[in-house]
């Protein structure tokens, strides 16, 4: 606790001018604005989903390498990305960002015909996200001293949540007057605002020791991550056990292993593994990845359930997701409250379970509409989300040294990207597993191409079923419903019992306090205050 008295006794003005701590909330709106940039273009393909699947023809796994494009190389580039920053400023690699980002999506706007074009749009958004994400984070480190930091980060994490609602909300709007094409514009008039008022605001903040980049460190986590998720992805098609499967996620995994090798042995690491034989960085990271892991996993199906299974349209399936983002920000806002009460680690363990709690009750339903138990599930776990989110992200950033905030921010942000990612493949792949094997012996007597069809995925065998005439086609449907629906609740129950071990794992192991170091001088650049 000495090193947290001495950090009290520190004065403001040495290491945050005046003039940026006079200006920090105002600062934050931007930052939070640009994090919402890359929450809704991360999210509102979500609801567009099934759209796209009958329009560009898009199987079950291109619907997932949609989401998962973008996933992969955000996780994939976030730590250089956060390193770029550290060493030339984070403001400069913000707005190259988001410029970045406005191009990706007027390219997904106007010039794609195919799903594969759309994939490659997706990755280069998702680039930009790597480059906007972790600035953002490692700005308000800088910008904000640490008794002010748990409020702050709190605020962030509410829109981080919110943000996951507020896409799908606006792209189903959209999807009911226009094409799927207009939903990547959403955002180009937040880009926008993000640029001309952070470019009057945000100030420069870098490392001040100049530390270099890591490129090895960069390209070896990028495709270790690439390869594990694909094999991950392709199971399905594959196999689980086949030699393809197994020989790209073992690839993967030993590339990861070279990467930490890499890491322990080079000058300017990118990523400082010893951090985590610290509990606020490993226990924390842990519990990211577990939590995204289970929460990525049922977001990217409930579009498909509410759309595909419900027969509600893209707006009407965004309205009905709506409450579980003001459950979110709700949550987050009561936490620092909560985590002055009760400490860090009882409210990160009991929002956890909470989370577990509401995923649970959400592997209840059934092919029948139920929306009130839909409602309630959703906005139990996203309550629990929002009490959880914000600590776990303050006690990892707290035992990361300011001047290298970017890489405490890119992992913060590769958890979460790296726990969805695996989410959606492992939950995905459970749930196209199962239907497909209950799916199959229904439609084979159909001729090959309606077979393949229904098999590949729920979308395509609604359309199989359109086709054929009778009480015949309508058998069809129901009965493929019914076998998504028996994908979909197993891989619900895997996820709560994923969340639930995490709450164990942060009720055990997780630190009470913020473990912070001392503020380096000068992180923030004469002149630029």
């Amino acid at each position: 606790m000495e090193h947290i008295k001495k950090l009290k006794n520190i004065r403001r003005k040495e290491y945050i001018p005046e003039k940026v701590h006079q200006r920090r909330w105002k600062i934050l709106a931007v930052l939070c604005l640009s994090l919402l940039i890359v929450m809704v273009g991360n999210t509102s393909l979500n609801v567009a989903l099934p759209t796209l699947s009958a329009e560009l023809h898009a199987t079950s796994a291109q619907l997932q390498w949609l989401v998962d494009s973008y996933s992969l190389i955000f996780a994939g580039f976030l730590f250089m990305a956060g390193a770029i920053g550290d060493r030339f400023g984070r403001k400069g690699i913000l707005q190259s960002g988001l410029l970045l980002f406005a191009g990706s999506v007027l390219y997904a706007s106007f010039g794609v015909d195919t799903a594969n074009q759309l994939i490659a749009a997706r990755a280069v958004m998702g680039l930009a996200g790597a480059m906007i994400m972790p600035a953002t984070l490692s700005i308000l480190t800088n910008v904000f001293p640490p008794q002010e930091r748990a409020k702050a980060v709190a605020l962030w994490a509410g829109v981080s949540g919110g943000g996951t609602a507020f896409g799908p909300l606006l792209s189903g709007f959209v999807l009911e007057h226009y094409s799927w094409h207009a939903v990547f514009l959403l955002n180009v008039p937040l880009i926008i605002i993000a640029l001309l008022v952070g470019a009057v605001l945000i100030p420069r903040t870098s490392d001040p020791n100049h530390t270099k980049l890591d490129i090895p460190g960069s390209l070896l986590s990028a495709a270790g991550l690439v390869a594990i998720v694909y094999a991950l992805i392709e199971a399905p098609v594959n196999g689980w056990l086949t030699v393809k499967t197994m020989g790209v996620l073992v690839a993967g995994v030993i590339i990861l292993a070279v990467f930490a090798w890499w890491q322990l042995r080079a000058k300017h690491p990118m990523l400082d593994v010893r951090l985590f034989k610290r509990p606020a960085f490993g226990v924390s990271s842990t519990v990211l990845v577990l939590v995204f892991f289970a929460l990525m996993g049922m977001f990217f199906n409930m579009s498909l359930l509410l759309q595909l299974v419900y027969a509600y349209s893209p707006l009407e399936a965004a309205v009905r997701m709506l409450p579980m983002s003001f459950a979110i920000v709700v949550a987050s806002v009561l936490s620092p409250r909560l985590v002055e009460r009760f400490g860090k680690r009882r409210v990160v363990a009991a929002g956890m379970l909470i989370v577990a709690i509401g995923v649970a009750v959400l592997s209840t339903l059934s092919v029948e509409p139920m929306y009130g138990r839909l409602v309630l599930s959703m906005c139990i776990a996203a309550f629990g989300m929002g009490i959880a989110m914000s600590p776990t992200t303050d006690l990892l950033m707290s035992s990361v040294p300011r001047s290298r905030a970017g890489m405490g921010s890119a992992m913060n942000d590769t958890t979460r990207e790296l726990g969805g990612s695996l989410g959606i493949a492992v939950l995905g792949s459970i749930l196209a597993s199962r239907y497909s094997s209950r799916i199959a012996e229904i439609v084979a007597p159909l001729p090959e191409a309606a077979r393949v069809a229904a098999e590949n995925s729920l979308a395509g065998a609604l359309a199989v079923a359109k086709h054929i005439p009778g009480t015949a086609g309508a058998l069809l449907a129901e009965a493929a419903k019914s076998a998504w629906m028996d994908g979909f609740r197993l891989s619900l129950l895997t996820g709560a019992v994923i969340i639930a071990c995490s709450a164990a794992i942060a009720y055990k192991w997780l630190p009470d306090v913020a473990d912070d170091v001392i503020p380096e001088e000068g992180l923030i650049e004469d002149g630029q205050e």
